[in-house]
């Protein structure tokens, strides 16, 4: 079990670090203009939006998912 935490805390943090400069290097090679159209004007947020956005998608998704099984609750036993 220990070598099993060491292996993934070991490549979670390779990942973060090739993310973290491969990041820098589109930055620093990519024109502004270019960087501006995929990234967006606020460039240093973007990771924080990126998860922003999964968490609010996240939770549209599961109060649908919740209104649709109450809903499918309220017809099988709510006319008895």
């Amino acid at each position: 079990m220990v070598k099993r935490i060491f292996w993934f805390c070991a490549g979670l943090a390779t990942g973060l670090v090739v993310a973290s400069k491969a990041s820098g290097y589109v930055r620093s090679h990519t024109p502004r203009m270019a960087r501006e159209f995929v990234l967006g004007p606020d460039q240093d947020n973007v990771a924080l939006r990126t998860l922003g956005s999964l968490v609010e998608d996240f939770k549209k998704n599961f109060a649908d998912k919740e209104a649709e099984m109450n809903n499918s609750y309220a017809e099988k036993f709510g006319n008895r």
